[in-house]
């Protein structure tokens, strides 16, 4: 099988993730082109990942080789990009959110809904950790689950996770949040590690999503990110068990139960010379994640983005939604309904959106395949 061609529209940070994926993975997947605006900035681009570079998306589409767009630009300009490549019958590949406010949303939505070929690159329940997690919510074992603790991503992430732990699709919900604001020592961040030591201010956000029958919690700072003292937390609870982060608890009766861990297999440790790559998760002897990208030598997040462009493949060329435009507006709108409660001190209700119908419908069937 020939490596899918895609091209980019943008030549920012998350851009990179991109294309480090296809430097480590050459058989499967290949950037064809990347859209920087600047031609000075292209030219260094070009230096730099030794890919074509073009100033204009006409430029790109006419020139490149390419199954479908990523567009990895700031959340303003996005959505005026992807109607134009909707209207050139491109598939697209958003990077979050896939605008900045509900009414671009909602115009976006109303324009591109129906004709439009258009998933979402929101990776985060395809990281390893949480697919396998996602793999034990699936298969029963804890019941019909009714609580989700999720304090591992900012905004639209934390709350696509919180969904899908919960098995929520457009229900609306009342969010109460409240913020708060500690002292931590200043550790990395985009850049790298700080230069000095420094006490800077940590700000967090918690919030309670009530959906009536499931209740969802947002727990976040900034810093959990990079810290090396700030760790990610989940804790996800069913009628017959438990996922409190790593540690597995269920009944097989009501007199047995079990305790297992969640564990990863990670080559080239200790004596191991296969390499040095994830292969795996296993929750007691039962395999719960496979690492489709081994053995390449890649992070979590990148191991989960290269799984948004294998779908995002499979996608264009007539497969299933993975994480639709209504899917991601509906995080979005959310997160911009938890920023709101936010800055009022009150509870914000949600309300049905433009979306919620057709999303809805492309959700249960993806449910039944």
């Amino acid at each position: 099988m020939s490596a899918v061609g895609f091209g980019i529209v943008g030549g920012g940070w998350r851009t990179e993730f991109f294309l480090r994926i296809a430097k480590a993975l050459p058989e499967r997947f290949q950037v064809t082109g990347v859209v920087v605006r600047d031609a000075d900035k292209g030219a260094a681009f070009e230096r730099q990942w030794n890919v074509p570079t073009y100033r204009t998306v006409d430029a790109l589409l006419d020139r490149a080789e390419l199954e479908f767009v990523v567009v990895s630009v700031p959340r303003k300009v996005a959505p005026s990009i992807m109607l134009e490549l909707v209207r050139r019958d491109v598939p697209v590949l958003c990077e979050t959110p896939p605008a900045e406010t509900l009414e671009e949303m909602i115009s976006l939505y109303g324009q591109t809904a129906g004709r439009g070929r258009i998933q979402v690159a929101e990776q985060y329940a395809f990281q390893p950790n949480h697919a396998g997690r996602l793999a034990i919510v699936r298969s029963g074992r804890l019941g019909r689950v009714t609580q989700a603790q999720v304090s591992a991503a900012h905004d639209y992430h934390g709350i696509s996770l919180m969904r899908r732990y919960l098995d929520i699709g457009f229900e609306n919900a009342v969010i109460r949040a409240s913020a708060f604001v500690s002292q931590i020592v200043e550790g990395s961040g985009r850049s790298g590690p700080p230069q000095e030591h420094r006490i800077v201010d940590s700000s967090q956000v918690m919030a309670a999503f009530d959906f009536g029958d499931r209740y969802g919690s947002y727990d976040f700072t900034g810093d959990q990110y990079f810290s090396w003292i700030r760790s990610p937390r989940l804790l996800v609870r069913g009628e017959r068990g438990e996922i409190n982060n790593f540690d597995i608890r269920y009944l097989l009766d009501h007199l047995t139960p079990v305790h297992v861990q969640l564990t990863r297999q990670q080559t080239g440790l200790d004596g191991n010379l296969e390499g040095f790559y994830l292969k795996g998760l296993h929750c007691g002897e039962q395999v719960v994640y496979t690492n489709a990208t081994a053995p390449a030598r890649l992070t979590d997040d990148e191991i989960a983005i290269a799984e948004c462009l294998a779908r995002m493949a499979d996608y264009a060329a007539g497969g299933p939604d993975f994480y639709s435009l209504a899917e991601a507006c509906q995080d979005h709108y959310l997160a911009l309904a938890m920023q709101q409660s936010l800055r009022s001190g009150e509870a914000v209700t949600t309300e049905t959106q433009c979306w919620a119908s057709n999303g809805a419908a492309g959700r249960l069937a993806r449910r039944g395949s």
